[in-house]
């Protein structure tokens, strides 16, 4: 097929290369431009755009397609279908209708459940047992074309890290799959009464609050591992928490219990197992505690 390619982060290039290896003539790849990165703000170009030129493949990177110009180039590419996997942007009706058979979508859900910027942050903070990947059909609304192939598996014990890496060759494997058998699939309408939100990760939700209980905390770890980190306060100093485990404990929430930094939660508690200090490489419970002894009933902020 004759393919035109959208996408943006790391997530997005495994289905890139899969369509690559597939065979299928891509014959534009659209990804957002070059943001300002690093300590000298250099302009750094996406991760699909680094893929796609070591590929020898050209790269589109407008800041949206406000100009009817942008909607024209796109439409004069002729393709057979788009595929997006974390664009960054809303397409118009002009661009989703461009292709012979639109576009169609690689998102890191079960749909319904989870629309939105950080399905896989979500999934996992919410206490879902399984997550998954939905191929869809595209259409204007935010991710609520219909389903046209899923795939599922287990969240437990998983970071959004560990995720990721997992849900975009998935979305690859099944993006490559769907294409091959696309005039048979069956579009399946979401049911809009299911469908749920997952809404940017703020900032200010990764700080440690340690009068929730100790489940709910260690899930909130993991969905925010490794970026941008669930975090708690240590004599002044942030660190990250970006493994923990749910034990058995008691006393005012915050406090230190044991010599393991067992702290106590709203209920039960939670073990650190895996912890990072501000420009420090992660480190395991027992390294940390080498050069960072915490004593029992110390309080944590």
């Amino acid at each position: 097929m004759r393919i035109i390619f959208m996408g943006t982060p790391d997530f997005s290039v495994p289905v890139l290369d899969a369509l690559q290896e597939a065979g299928h003539e891509i014959c534009a790849v659209y990804t957002q431009p070059p943001r300002p990165a690093g300590r000298g703000k250099k302009l750094r170009p996406s991760p699909v755009q680094t893929r796609a030129e070591a590929l020898g493949l050209e790269v589109r990177h407008p800041v949206n397609f406000a100009a009817a110009t942008e909607r024209k180039a796109f439409a004069a590419l002729e393709a057979d279908i788009a595929v997006v996997v974390a664009y960054g942007l809303l397409l118009p009706v002009e661009v989703l209708t461009a292709p012979k058979l639109g576009c169609v979508n690689v998102h890191a859900s079960l749909l319904p459940r989870w629309r939105g910027a950080a399905p896989i942050q979500r999934a996992i903070e919410s206490g879902d047992p399984m997550t998954g990947v939905t191929i869809m059909q595209m259409e204007q609304g935010l991710d609520t074309g219909d389903m046209l192939l899923r795939d599922e598996t287990s969240t437990a014990g998983k970071t959004s890290g560990d995720l990721h890496v997992q849900l975009a060759q998935m979305g690859a494997r099944l993006m490559v799959n769907a294409l091959s058998r696309l005039s048979s699939l069956t579009p399946l309408p979401q049911d809009e009464i299911a469908a749920t939100y997952a809404a940017k990760i703020d900032k200010s939700e990764t700080r440690l609050d340690f009068t929730k209980a100790a489940g709910l905390l260690e899930r909130e770890v993991r969905a925010f591992a490794p970026f941008p980190g669930a975090w708690f306060e240590l004599d002044g100093a942030r660190i990250k928490l970006l493994r923990a485990e749910v034990v058995d404990g008691r006393g005012a929430p915050g406090t230190v219990l044991d010599e393991r930094l067992t702290i106590a939660c709203g209920d039960r508690a939670l073990r650190p197992v895996e912890l990072q200090r501000a420009g420090k490489p992660a480190m395991g419970l027992a390294e940390f505690l080498r050069g960072n002894p915490v004593a029992e009933g110390t309080v944590l902020a």
